[in-house]
């Protein structure tokens, strides 16, 4: 009983001290032995009563795979002693995530970088195998600029900075931007400090814009602008520009603080500028394509890296106002003529009309002065009217050209847009590119006419009335085309007969031509002058010999004389007439 008493209390102190043991075993990570593999199980004692299995799987991983054999001894995490069925509960993979946590919490708190494979895409960004350790990659801090594919970047060991960990939740999140971001800013910085104004290096295209492409010169990029990548117009990069092209550029400017490099690459070509005047002498014609519209004009390319510009007011002789998409095209081939050369602003003036006959010119050949011609109403201004003429050029017949007898401001209203009117060309100016018509002169000039037919300053004309007004008469010249207006004050020398009223229109008149201006196309008749230079002319005749005769016969005995001999002398002027006649009737009445 001795003995067995002492073997009883022994076994009963290593079971209390086995069981101890255990409880402080379970959420630790233990060592354990590979004792057997079954299947895709691996059996592993770690010193329990029974062994626990954990899956093959679990001992590899991204860039850890290894062949797992029996006698490997190896570290696994014990979740529970034992389980419903007896057996330890173990995970490889809990106990290299809490191996990693330790480190990266370390690396976390020191700002250091940690080495990590990118292995899933999940929503939103990416998984990574931080050596035991799952975090998370955001799809924004991937890479500097958006990454469309990431297959390369996957199962690759990189390195990677902790932003934020929360071991409660278990959550860890990774970025791989910013590291490159600090490895670009280093390369950045020592790749501008070697780079010089002037000098050739060779890039590739990594990104393309509307304003131009970013080119890698080695960890930094440098602005290739739309204007510097040739001397001819480029209206997108991509016309001559790929991405992933090797292209040779030439450092324009670099920016020390900002890091910001302008390269060229029309720089490395010889600048077709120079001696620009003697290859396009002004007033000589080139041919060019029609390389960009605007609302001003049109660019021209004469060659590669040389354009010149057509103005609006240069591309038509006679469409004014007109849209020059109008008139020429996009890509269109012309003929143009240098106008003027700036070698220093690097500017062409270019004309597209003067390649053209000059309608004006055209016109003053084919229709001189005195030509009649026919056309179209094509305006009503308050100066006057707009005729549409051949060539496409219109002429103009001023308010005083419409009518020889009436007002232009009264004339212009017989005419209406789309009437077809001929009119008499008058004037050809070139240089100003006006037409001076008349419609006036179409049927010649009455005063002209007038005055071949002997109607002079102090004539006896037949008048017609054609309108009574309270001022006086409208009269028509018998046997002419003129007009003119007998004052109230010329309708008698007896004021009590100066009534207008007592004349009908239609009736005839004989009057005395006051004034006759041929130029000036003015006439001026009058009764009253006609009877006092009749009176006078009696008097002339028949006062002498017939002194005591009334006055009534010595008129009587002119006017039969008069019409025996249709004959009668120039008067005097009105002015000299009337002192005259009224001399000669004070002496009459003494």
């Amino acid at each position: 009983m001795s003995l067995a008493q002492p073997q009883k209390e022994d076994f009963a102190a290593l079971l209390a001290e086995s069981f101890g043991d255990e409880s402080l075993m379970e959420g630790a990570v233990v060592k354990g032995t590979v004792v057997g593999i079954e299947k895709d199980l691996a059996v592993i004692d770690v010193g329990l009563k029974t062994e626990g299995r954990v899956p093959v799987k679990e001992f590899n991983g991204p860039g850890r795979d290894q062949e797992l054999k029996v006698g490997d001894v190896v570290e696994v995490y014990l979740e529970r002693i034992e389980n419903a069925l007896g057996e330890a509960v173990l995970s490889r993979e809990k106990a290299r995530r809490e191996e990693s946590w330790v480190r990266l919490e370390e690396s976390f708190n020191k700002g250091e970088k940690v080495t990590g494979q990118i292995f899933n895409q999940v929503k939103g960004g990416f998984t990574v195998d931080l050596d035991g350790a799952v975090a998370f990659l955001p799809r924004s801090q991937v890479d500097i600029r958006p990454v469309r594919d990431v297959t390369p970047l996957m199962h690759t060991p990189q390195p990677f900075q902790i932003l934020k960990m929360d071991k409660r939740r278990g959550n860890i999140v990774v970025s791989r931007r910013t590291v490159l971001e600090e490895t670009r800013a280093e390369q950045r910085s020592e790749l501008v400090q070697s780079l010089e104004e002037g000098q050739i290096i060779e890039g590739v295209v990594k990104n393309i814009t509307d304003y131009g492409a970013f080119v890698d010169l080695g960890g930094i990029d440098g602005l290739l602008h739309v204007t510097d990548i040739a001397w001819r117009r480029i209206n997108h990069p991509t016309e001559v520009l790929s991405i992933g092209q090797t292209v040779k550029v030439q450092i324009i400017r670099v920016n020390h603080e900002t890091h910001r490099i302008s390269l060229g690459m029309k720089q490395l070509e010889a600048d077709p500028w120079e001696g620009i005047e003697a290859k396009y002498p002004v007033g000589v014609k080139f041919k060019g394509r029609v390389t960009n519209i605007t609302d001003y004009g049109a660019f021209v390319e004469l060659e590669p890296g040389i354009e010149g510009l057509i103005h609006v007011s240069e591309m038509s002789w006679t469409k004014k106002n007109v849209h020059p998409g109008k008139i020429v095209s996009t890509s269109q081939e012309v003929e143009v003529m240098i106008l003027e050369v700036d070698p220093v602003k690097r500017r062409i003036s270019l004309g597209l009309k003067q390649t053209l006959d000059n309608p004006w010119e055209a016109f003053a050949a084919s229709h001189p002065v005195g030509t009649e011609v026919e056309g179209e109403v094509k305006n009503k201004t308050e100066f006057g009217l707009f005729i549409g003429l051949d060539g496409d050029v219109d002429g103009m017949v001023h308010l005083s050209d419409l009518d020889w007898n009436r007002p232009g401001e009264q004339a212009i209203e017989d005419y209406n847009r789309g009437d077809m009117v001929r009119a008499q060309v008058l004037d050809v100016d070139v240089e100003k590119e006006r037409i001076s018509l008349g419609i006036k002169q179409v049927g010649g000039d009455p005063f002209a006419t007038a005055a071949a037919g002997d109607i002079r300053k102090g004539s006896v004309v037949t008048c017609e009335v054609i309108e009574v007004k309270e001022g006086g008469l409208e009269v028509k010249i018998a046997d002419t085309d003129l007009t003119a207006f007998i004052r109230r004050s010329d309708l008698s020398r007896d004021r009590s007969e100066q009534r207008p009223e007592r004349f009908a229109a239609g009736e005839k008149v004989d009057a005395r031509v006051t004034a006759f201006d041929k130029k000036a196309h003015k006439i001026s008749v009058s009764i009253k002058a006609l009877e006092i230079a009749e009176e006078k002319e009696a008097v002339a005749q028949y006062g002498s010999t017939d002194s005591g005769a009334s006055l009534g016969d010595i008129l009587g005995a002119a006017l039969r004389a008069r019409q025996d001999t249709g004959a009668s002398e120039d008067a005097e002027d009105d002015a000299g007439v009337s002192e005259e006649a009224e001399t000669e009737d004070e002496g009459n009445e003494k």
